[in-house]
């Protein structure tokens, strides 16, 4: 926990080069031009409203939340969810504490941001919340209707070598400034993971520095996923519609990109399996097949080489014919249940079990396919109150013709 940080004097040894370059004012801070004059009037009011800045890892949400705590003149204390109870926020605000910074505010559940409600209505506490999280799934929509919401963005690379040049000047580092700008490339807008990358390359021999050695010896850190943050869910999701699309370039891409960026092979093959049978179905039948072979393969096989089998099934299912027919079956199915209710099943196709429920006319009439010619005879098995209603509709897509070609001859014969 921080109490009214960034008192002037010489800075600690171990501080971290993104604490030490923090701006002091909003003229020093970078990026988010596009709502920082708002923040900043915001700060000046007379009286402070509690707000969430929302964005991803590094873009500045904790910083504006102390800048504009600062400019507000009021004494505050900044706080991380995972570190911070309950029970030490109760303490802190019998304590006196009138101006709360807390960061990551999704790590609390939706029963302890129930906690903020009475306090935020009566202006006892004012908040300045942070979130790399959506807000809509994280954020109780109680409490966001009592908070200013600011969105922010990733940062530009130029904001980010501007940043850079910053850390590198603190450190009194010789890093060449096109060096500067490979550090900034990789930074994925992340304004502390470049000012990691920057200590890291300041540590560094003066011939290692240039830009041509940089990249060679850059670690893995440069390749950053956000595997519980949105970003998570977007790469997966340009991934499946890459695959909708028929596009095998793009769709290998965001392969890459989940995989590289430590993403669980499990997932992604749960998200093949669910492809094929979706966006695929009967036009490619074997699209399915494919798909549970790669998830058996990747399990099997293990990362990294699990890679091989899920680019295979990644293409073919990019280049098979698509038809969604077998999934808007179920839709157009599910919403006439949802709607009607389930209806009674014919007795004709009922087991009759027990003597009773023979007597209640339980499976009499129902006739075996099987012992008619060509194996199938013409008979209801909807209920009454559906008969007549088509939830499988074929596409004329790949194999589903061939597929479907039988059905259609016997719904005409019907």
């Amino acid at each position: 926990m921080l109490e009214n940080p960034r008192n002037p004097g010489d800075p600690p040894p171990t501080q971290p080069l993104a604490d030490k370059v923090r701006p002091r004012n909003f003229d020093e801070f970078i990026g988010q031009s596009h709502i920082r004059a708002t923040i900043e009037a915001m700060g000046k009011a007379d009286r402070l409203s509690s707000q969430l800045f929302i964005g991803p890892p590094g873009c500045g949400k904790s910083t504006l939340a102390m800048l504009m705590a600062a400019q507000s003149g009021l004494a505050f204390v900044r706080v991380s969810a995972p570190e911070a109870g309950l029970v030490e926020l109760r303490k802190r605000i019998k304590g006196g504490v009138r101006l709360l910074i807390l960061d990551e505010l999704h790590r609390f559940s939706k029963a302890q941001q129930d906690f903020f409600l009475p306090i935020l209505e009566s202006g006892e506490v004012t908040l300045l919340a942070t979130t790399t999280e959506n807000p809509s799934f994280s954020v109780t929509r109680q409490l966001l209707s009592r908070l200013h919401v600011h969105k922010l963005r990733a940062l530009t690379r130029a904001e980010l070598q501007e940043i850079a040049k910053r850390g590198a000047l603190a450190l009194k580092a010789d890093i060449p400034e096109e060096s500067l700008a490979v550090l900034a490339s990789v930074g994925h807008g992340d304004a502390r993971t470049l000012l990691n990358l920057v200590e890291y390359a300041a540590q560094m021999p003066e011939d290692q520095r240039q830009p041509e050695k940089l990249q060679v010896l850059l670690p893995e850190m440069v390749i950053r996923g956000d595997r519980d943050g949105d970003s998570h869910y977007e790469l997966a999701s340009a991934l499946i519609k890459s695959i909708r699309g028929s596009d095998p370039d793009a769709a290998v891409y965001y392969l890459a990109c989940l995989l590289e960026s430590g993403e669980d092979p499990r997932f992604v093959t749960r998200r093949l399996i669910l492809s094929a049978g979706e966006d695929i179905g009967l036009a490619d039948p074997q699209a399915l097949q494919m798909a549970v072979a790669c998830q058996q393969a990747v399990e099997f096989v293990g990362m990294p080489e699990g890679f091989i089998p899920m680019a295979e099934a990644v293409v073919y299912l990019s280049l098979a014919k698509k038809s969604n027919s077998t999934y808007m079956a179920y839709r157009y199915a599910s919403a006439e249940v949802r709607k009607n209710g389930t209806r009674p099943v014919p007795l004709h196709l009922r087991n009759a079990p027990t003597k009773l429920q023979q007597e209640w006319g339980y499976k009499e009439g129902y006739q075996y396919p099987h012992d008619f010619q060509g194996g199938w005879v013409p008979q209801q098995y909807l209920p009454d109150e559906v008969q007549g209603k088509s939830f499988y509709r074929p596409r004329d897509e790949g194999q589903e013709p061939k597929l479907s070609a039988w059905w259609k001859n016997l719904t005409k014969r019907r």
